[in-house]
């Protein structure tokens, strides 16, 4: 596994996987070579866990464009209608809806209350297509992951860190 070390300005080292699985050390200038190795040492389990995960992830998101068109047309006859459902029972209504190829995030909302989701979603569980919808739709209220945010999405949605699990599976 080839390992990537970018030094910059910074307090503490940290470990990602890039797209072509690299491990990508971001380290303070003043870290030594041997602070850097036994830092990915002492995280290898992490490494080899980030690793599949991207692995999965690059096989979910890079699909022929008829794969990513059924898709799309999925989640145009699903997402609408499941935000209409959650929106009326959370008295939360966004602006607008759009579906997306977004391969870094499942949804966005922004500060004009329009949400966005991505194509991608249709891969995972109902429950977890319910779950991003929530998350997306308490945004409207709070425009953070606080306590309240969470708070918000437990009221109407108690099984949320299950539901979550999902998206974070291969």
């Amino acid at each position: 596994m080839e390992t990537k070390i970018i030094r910059s300005k910074r307090k503490s080292i940290s470990l990602s996987v890039d797209d072509e699985l690299h491990v990508v050390v971001r380290a303070p200038y003043y870290a030594s070579e041997s602070e850097i190795c036994a830092f990915v040492s002492s995280n290898k389990e992490w490494v080899l866990k980030a690793v599949e995960r991207k692995k999965a992830f690059i096989e979910r998101t890079d699909l022929p464009e008829e794969k990513i068109t059924a898709l799309i047309k999925q989640a145009k006859e699903l997402i609408p209608q499941r935000v209409e459902y959650y929106s009326a029972v959370m008295n939360l209504y966004p602006t607008g809806v759009r579906i997306t190829r977004a391969k870094k995030r499942f949804g966005s909302c922004s500060s004009k209350n329009s949400l966005c989701f991505s194509c991608f979603l249709m891969q995972y569980p109902l429950e977890a297509v319910d779950y991003v919808i929530v998350h997306e739709l308490t945004h409207i209220r709070y425009c953070n992951h606080s306590r309240e945010f969470y708070d918000l999405i437990a009221r109407y949605m108690p099984d949320y860190k299950q539901r979550e699990k999902f998206l974070k599976q291969k």
